[in-house]
């Protein structure tokens, strides 16, 4: 017996195959361009010349696979897009209050809350984490200098910092719920 032609392997697994992502994926659309790239990948096995034994096996695999990836890429978007929305806003009004030129006692007040928690952050940090974040961002040195005179790697500077910063983000936002909660 000889091996199907891909036009007969589409004509026998596209309606089962479309049936299966659909009810896996919310957009037709998604779900028309899972089923697409499926039958692209096969004829590409197929071109070649790559023997698939099972092949209802491998499409259903592959479409699993790519409903898969499409999930991850829709759900990595959503957050980080939400973190970043929720990031600025929190940072944009933080700014506001720090650098305002108007001086009102609401402004004075929660600034001071402001330094004071940055304050009370960066004390809680390990000290090679605090001083490169002081140094780069209160000090304005460049992190080559630092490294220079330190003699501490630039990467190895840079990851303190990374880590100063997300200890700082989560310190702030902790303060911008409770001032906005």
């Amino acid at each position: 017996m000889s091996p199907k032609t891909v036009a007969e392997n589409f004509a026998e697994y596209r309606e089962q195959l479309s049936n299966f992502i659909r009810k896996r994926v919310a957009s037709p659309e998604d779900a028309e361009d899972i089923l697409q790239d499926v039958f692209y990948q096969f004829v590409r096995m197929d071109s070649l010349g790559r023997l698939i034994e099972n092949t209802s096996a491998w499409l259903y695999r592959v479409a699993r696979n790519s409903i898969l990836n499409l999930q991850h890429k829709k759900k990595a978007v959503q957050v980080s897009e939400l973190e970043i929305t929720d990031e600025a806003n929190i940072f944009q009004d933080f700014a506001e209050v720090l650098f305002s030129t108007e001086t009102t006692p609401e402004t004075e007040y929660l600034s001071s809350l402001v330094w004071q928690e940055i304050e009370t952050a960066l004390a809680e940090l390990p000290p090679e984490q605090r001083e490169i974040f002081e140094q780069t961002e209160l000090m304005d040195l460049p992190v080559k200098d630092i490294a220079r005179t330190s003699g501490v790697p630039v990467n190895t500077l840079l990851s303190r910092k990374h880590y100063a910063v997300l200890h700082l983000r989560s310190r702030l936002k902790n303060l911008y719920a409770e001032l906005m909660g």
